[in-house]
Formats: structure tokens, sequence, C-alpha cells
């Protein structure tokens, strides 16, 4: 009797903080003044106009602040204040909708997906960051990555100086400099660096003899092959660690790992094989332009530098519509992840579902739908591909087919050729 007394408070109690809890999440966003003010100095747009006829000041300086944001350009600043609020906005709306705790979950699959996404923007945004320069728009992304790449190198050369910032999930770098720290020793009048590990005191210990016929196998070992053995698995590590942490989080941890996250992860490492064609495509086109092109221009006059000119501004145009493409589609990808989204692409996605497998329907933190999947599972087959599932794929009528048009017209004329034939 007195469990099942203590069992119904418990489930009293609990009910009651679930709805503390969310009406204290309602309360907080009436508390929360959002108006055009507050999202726009979200995103940076600061007002310079609020005294006199308040309201028409604040629309012209806000107007004014937008459009000098546009023409500025756009930055990693920007894409991750963008990011952050539409984190905010579906952790709450998720609160409202389920608790703060399933809310906390399902925001934190989105992030873990969106990081995936984000990290290779980064990527091609180093990758291009000497044409994104030439580019009106992207400009400050090609600024953003070259700092990005030289206080990376920076901090790697000070690591590996001093030895400082050195953490526990970077294990080349923490072996290195103890490696390093153990073996070398400097004198404190002198200045000289030397080696005090067993195998350097052993040869230091030698007969001058035997010394001189071994001492230059041993610095062409310390001095050549172990840096430059030590370079190569460096660089090996860095092409693998991606793969080995994608094979432990999403095959052998499968079982803890969101699908969303699975999908998006495999989804990302399938369009790489895809995205090295264009990324170096592009290289081409550059280094035709700067070291053909350009040359040959300076040292011709009239008509044929005019035309050299002109091709250089049409391989720009050329640049500029594959970089855009490209970085769309990366964008377009890391906000569907953000939001706990999926997006159909042909070939892509029926590959990465050939490595996962379908979406769960029966857990909430599986994301969003799936439409193509869900005309699979009816058996639905069609004549011709259809390229286009809504957003967040959650399907569309015939009419919204971007190949329906094609369809029909295709399918009448066989029609009209059937019926001619056996009539």
């Amino acid at each position: 009797m007195t469990n099942s007394y203590s069992n119904d408070s418990y489930k009293v109690i609990v009910s009651l903080e679930n709805k503390f809890m969310l009406n204290f999440i309602k309360v907080l966003v009436i508390f929360i003044n959002i108006n055009q003010e507050t999202v726009l100095n979200w995103f940076g747009i600061k007002d310079s106009l609020t005294t006199d006829n308040l309201n028409n000041s604040l629309e012209i300086s806000s107007l004014k602040g937008l459009w000098q944001q546009i023409q500025d350009g756009l930055t990693l600043a920007d894409i991750e204040n963008i990011l952050f609020f539409i984190v905010f906005l579906r952790f709450l709306i998720l609160a409202i909708r389920y608790n703060l705790k399933t809310s906390f979950y399902i925001t934190c699959i989105g992030i873990f997906a969106g990081y995936l996404w984000y990290r290779h923007l980064i990527d091609l945004i180093a990758m291009y960051r000497s044409m994104l320069i030439k580019l009106p728009y992207l400009h400050n992304l090609g600024i953003d990555a070259v700092q990005l790449q030289s206080a990376s190198r920076q901090r790697v050369l000070n690591d590996l100086k001093l030895g400082e910032n050195i953490h526990w999930y970077n294990p080349g770098q923490l072996i290195y400099y103890s490696f390093i720290k153990g073996i070398v020793s400097t004198d404190s009048k002198t200045g000289l660096k030397y080696y005090i590990d067993p195998i350097s005191m052993f040869i230091a210990n030698l007969k001058e003899s035997e010394r001189a016929n071994i001492l230059p196998i041993y610095y062409k070992v310390y001095n050549r092959i172990i840096p430059q053995v030590f370079e190569g698995v460096s660089k090996f590590w860095n092409q693998l660690s991606g793969i080995a942490a994608y094979a432990v989080i999403t095959r052998i941890g499968k079982r803890y790992c969101p699908y969303l996250v699975r999908w998006h992860w495999t989804f990302l490492l399938i369009i790489g094989f895809i995205e090295q064609i264009l990324i170096y495509f592009c290289y081409r086109i550059s280094y035709f332009q700067l070291n053909v092109l350009i040359p040959q221009a300076e040292s011709l006059a009239g008509s044929e530098s005019q035309r050299l000119i002109l091709q250089v501004n049409l391989l720009n145009g050329v640049l500029a519509f594959i970089i855009c493409f490209h970085l769309g589609l990366i964008l377009f990808g890391l906000f569907h992840a953000i939001w706990g989204q999926y997006f159909y692409f042909p070939f892509f996605v029926e590959n990465t579902e050939l490595h996962i497998g379908p979406r769960p329907k029966n857990s909430i933190y599986s994301g969003g739908n799936t439409t193509w999947q869900d005309e699979k599972e009816k058996n639905i087959e069609r004549v011709f591909p259809k390229l286009w599932y809504g957003w967040f794929g959650r399907g569309t009528q015939n009419n919204w087919n971007l190949l329906y048009g094609f369809q029909n017209l295709i399918k009448n004329i066989i029609r009209k050729v059937y019926l001619r034939f056996y009539k």
C-alpha cells in the first residue's frame, strides 16, 4: 500500500514538474522581446537612429544596416549567427512540443549532424580560398579561410616548438612532443642541444674508431629517417582519421549513433568523390588564367590582348558559377541537418541508404521525412526518376515534379504511336 502510494505521488510530482517546465518555457518566450530590432541585432546589424520617430527611424536604419551587410558579402560569422539562431529557435519549438529533455536530445543530434557539414564547408572554403578572394560577394569568405589557415599553421608551429596546448585527443602531437622532449637536452651554458636517449648515450661511450663508422648512420637515422617517417605517418593519419572515426561511430557504434547522423555522414563521404572533380577543375582553370592567359595578355597589345582579357573574364564567370553552386549545395545540406531533416539528391541518396538502410519510423530521434523511402515501401514504380521531393523530404504533388510535363509529353507520344500501330 505504501509502495503504490509513493509511486502515485512520484508520478504526480513528475507530471507537475513537466507542466511547470513547459509553462516556464512559454513564459520565457513571452518575456523575450522578439521584434525587428532583436532579430537584426542578433545578426550583427546595429541601429543608428533610435530617438525621433522611433518606428520610422528603426526601419530606415535597419534597412541601411541590412543593405550594408549584403554589400559587405558573406562571412563565416554570418553563417554561424544564422546557425545559432536556428538551433535556439528549434530548441524552443521542440521544448514546447515535447519537453526540455527530449528537445535537448533532438537538438544535440541536429547540432552533431550540422557540425559535420560545417567542418566540410570550412574545408571547401580553405580549398577555394585563392579563388574566393577574386569573387566580390565571397571575398570575405576567402579572407576568413586565409586567416584560419595561417592561425592553424602558427598554432601547430607553436605547439611543436613550446609543447603547449597539446591535448589527449591529438595523440600524434602528444607522442612526438614527448619523444622530442625526452631525448633532447639543452646545455644551459653553451645552448647546444644533444640527445640523451639510451642509443645516443651508448654511442657516446664508444671508442673513437668504432664511433667514426657508426656516427654517419646514427645522424642519418635521427636527422632524416625519423622525421620523414613521422611526417609520413602524420599525413597518413590525417587522411585516415576521418574514415576511422566514421567506422567506429557509425559502424561499430551503430546501435548508439542516431540515424540522422549516420545518414548525413555517409552522404558527405559519398559526395566527396565527385567534389574532387569540381575542385581540381577549378584549380586548372585558375592555373590556366594566372600562368597562360594573363601573361600573354600583358605581352600583347590591341585586339589580341582584349580577346585574352575576355577569356579571363569568361573563366571568372565559370569559376563563380561552380563555386557558388558547390557551396550552395553544402549550405543546403547544412541547414537541413541543423533542422534534423533529410533531402533528396538522385544517385547519392540511393547509395547512402544502401549503406545504412531505411529510416526507423518508430523513433522521434530519427529526424524528419523521407518520402522516397515511403514510395519504395509501397512499391511505387516510376518510368522517369523524380528529382524533387519537396523541402525537408515532405513529398510533392505530381504538378511539382520537375519532369512532370516532359513525362506527360512522352507518355502521350507513346500512347499515340501504340494506338496507331495496333489499329
